[in-house]
């Protein structure tokens, strides 16, 4: 089930907090492991109602004791929640979670729409890491983030990124300019958001829309509605099933999400189409045709996170997160159940990137449609999976 990080993070200073895409942009040292410890995770929730007017922002959850807990709206940018590491931000859509233990959750986040992204930790201020230009006048922009797949030696973050001709995706080293190394992939008037991800396996794996074309997606000579695996040069990752292509899967066409296990033996793709929102299971060399999980009622599927007994996919159209219990061979075992729905969640969960087996990195995109709380949009750590393990249907 899902949870809120619910017990206050110890404070840490960072000797980088006024990070400013200088010299002192590096997170490779992470805080120790600390005191603090996750609560117990929410209860799965009924569906929630049409949305009919404004979120108070207050949320409710159970202690280990089990005494119900009443935490404060936000007042302004002050958000009282625990599990908020940064607030006043805007439309957040592609997070990447820094390397820890989850004693005190890190994270890299970017702004669709202006480019920037930001460091963000619990009781420090959001710094700017560095702002790419974007597009976003389609919905497009910055829609992808990750980290190098050797991101301990080199420190490098890469961003998916939507600009006037085409979409893109650009390598960013601490202090230096973002750096194009894979151009090219089709712009359309719609179809341009994609995701970026590790696939733990040494490599990185894009999803791209098919630009409005679903001609474009089935064409093996097109980029678009594409699963690709590229290298940290954006050239074919070695092990593709296509010697000389990129290409693992196509068939897509507004993918929200891609994310794999933090074993590398699965990557998933979300995507929105025509007849339902799916979510994939990418088998390399086959087409994306038989969705693992469909939703016709098209709760907007978005940002996913896959750990070793449950794939979880945020809805940022319906505004909760949902996730769906994995048997050993990867089979569903049954229904997704529904978590952080309103009025105890944070709206429309977008983002989402895995840190560790039990905690994830999530953004919002309240203020891209609406309602807002004063301190939206903001990152959030959450609870994916008991620390105790388990997970799964009750």
């Amino acid at each position: 089930m899902a949870g809120v990080l619910r017990t206050p993070f110890r404070l840490f200073t960072a000797a980088c907090v006024a990070l400013a895409v200088s010299s002192c942009a590096t997170f490779a040292e992470q805080p120790p492991a600390s005191s603090w410890q996750a609560n117990a995770p929410l209860t799965p929730q009924a569906a929630p109602e049409p949305e009919t007017g404004g979120r108070s922002g207050a949320v409710e959850g159970a202690q280990p004791g089990g005494e119900p807990t009443k935490v404060p709206p936000p007042d302004g940018c002050k958000d009282f929640h625990p599990a908020v590491l940064a607030t006043c931000l805007d439309t957040v859509v592609a997070v990447a979670a820094l390397p820890g233990d989850g004693s005190n959750p890190t994270a890299l986040v970017a702004e669709r729409k202006t480019g920037r992204i930001l460091f963000v930790r619990k009781d420090n201020p959001p710094t700017v890491f560095a702002t790419v230009p974007v597009d976003a006048s389609t919905d497009g922009g910055l829609t992808g983030l990750a980290l190098s797949p050797t991101y301990d030696e080199d420190q490098l973050v890469f961003a998916y990124i939507t600009t006037p001709t085409d979409n893109r995706v650009v390598r960013i080293a601490p202090g230096d300019k973002p750096k194009p190394v894979l151009t090219g992939i089709p712009r359309g008037a719609t179809g341009n958001r994609g995701s970026l991800a590790r696939d733990h396996r040494g490599a990185l794996v894009l999803a791209t829309g098919d630009a409005g074309s679903p001609t474009a997606a089935a064409d093996p000579k097109s980029l678009a509605g594409k699963v690709l695996r590229i290298t940290g040069e954006g050239k074919p990752a070695p092990g593709n099933p296509t010697a000389g292509s990129a290409v693992l899967a196509a068939g897509l066409h507004a993918p929200g999400g891609i994310c794999a296990s933090l074993d590398g033996s699965q990557t998933w793709v979300t995507d929105r189409t025509a007849a339902a929102d799916v979510l994939y299971r990418v088998t390399p060399g086959k087409p994306l045709s038989s969705p693992a999980w469909s939703w016709p009622e098209k709760p907007g599927v978005a940002g996913c996170a896959a750990t070793s007994q449950l794939v979880w996919v945020a809805m940022a159209t319906a505004g909760h997160l949902e996730n769906l219990p994995q048997a050993p061979d990867g089979t569903f075992t049954g229904k997704p159940q529904i978590a952080l729905a309103a009025p105890d969640g944070f709206g429309k969960v977008d983002g989402l990137d895995l840190m560790t087996e039990q905690i994830a990195i999530a953004g919002t995109t309240n203020r891209q449609s609406g309602p807002t709380v004063s301190s939206d949009d903001r990152a959030i750590a959450i609870l994916v999976q008991p620390q105790g393990g388990g997970g799964g249907a009750d």
